[in-house]
């Protein structure tokens, strides 16, 4: 069945949706639609950071580093990633913000796919 599958290459399909590949944000007929997961290919230059915090958190989330230099903060904790491969998993109720410090790409995957957390 062809309409369940989707070829893509993450770094163009980045361009819409703010980086997300997959969530609920997709069309309902897209195979990348889901409530159940998001996954994000993020390219952020050099001292790039999140416009604030996110607070209140209601999911898990996996950010990979895929290149670069990458910092996330935490309460009371700061995370930095800097190998290819480095990973952090944080759970429901973590609040995080976020700074590139070196020009970076990472993927990220949260689960489940929850409305709302768009920042303008």
């Amino acid at each position: 069945m062809t309409e369940s599958i989707y070829v893509g290459h993450a770094e163009a399909d980045a361009l819409g949706d703010r980086g997300w590949l997959l969530g609920h944000f997709k069309p309902e007929d897209d195979v990348r639609h889901s409530q159940d997961v998001e996954i994000k290919w993020g390219v952020h230059p050099k001292g790039e950071e999140r416009a604030q915090w996110v607070h209140g958190e209601k999911r898990t989330a996996l950010l990979v580093l895929i290149s670069g230099r990458f910092r996330l903060e935490f309460p009371g904790r700061s995370v930095v990633l800097e190998r290819q491969g480095d990973y952090v998993v944080w759970g429901v109720g973590v609040d995080h913000s976020w700074v590139a410090e070196e020009e970076s790409v990472v993927m990220t995957v949260r689960w489940p796919s929850v409305a709302g957390y768009a920042v303008g």
